[in-house]
């Protein structure tokens, strides 16, 4: 391939690419959907189960995305707050029974070697319960952004209770989705996400 035919595709690319731009600007697809095939991919996988069923798990997929991203805010909450006050070794600074309890989570994980999930991180191997916790033990870190130490409380041990339903696959409530979305959008709000 010459200079010439190597500029002359790389213009055309980059003419493609600002027209294309253009159009989704516009609202026209370019291209393959990823979340027409990413639907396809869910509705195959739950074809099997009556309908019911599939209805219930969507709706509690939604309200698992929103724990999932509420829980590891708050990880990176508390982890970016005491990297910043207790510095490198702050896993070390965290009360002694959250940290042991943690660090023998992460041994066993560490030793199940067919288990390829994140393994670094201490705050991921603490119980949900355990960060309202930290937050507590360290109140002088937090006190500035979170309201009260009981606030935190209710809130984290009422999410814990639905938390604690979603993972074992147990069915909440409409009204139990309504207080985790409510509390959630609480913590966001309250915080500054």
């Amino acid at each position: 391939m010459t200079t010439d035919n190597v500029r002359s595709f790389m213009f055309r690319g980059l003419m493609f690419e600002a027209e294309a731009e253009a159009f989704r600007k516009a609202g026209i697809q370019i291209g393959a959907s990823n979340t027409e095939a990413e639907e396809t991919l869910l509705l195959e996988a739950l074809a099997p189960f009556g309908i019911a069923r599939r209805n219930q798990a969507l709706e509690m997929a939604r309200l698992y995305a929103v724990l999932f991203c509420f829980e590891n805010e708050i990880r990176d909450f508390i982890r970016d707050a005491l990297e910043e006050k207790d510095g490198s070794d702050w896993q070390e600074k965290l009360p002694p029974k959250i940290r042991e309890h943690a660090e023998t989570r992460r041994e066993t994980a560490l030793k199940d070697s067919w288990l390829e999930g994140e393994k670094a991180d201490l705050l991921g191997f603490v119980d949900f319960g355990h960060l309202a916790q930290i937050v507590i033990a360290k109140w002088d870190y937090f006190k500035d952004i979170v309201p009260t130490q009981h606030w935190l409380k209710q809130r984290m041990d009422e999410i814990e209770k639905a938390r604690n339903f979603l993972a074992h696959n147990r069915m909440l409530l409409p009204s139990e989705f309504q207080r985790m979305y409510m509390y959630i959008t609480d913590w966001n709000r309250v915080i500054g996400l």
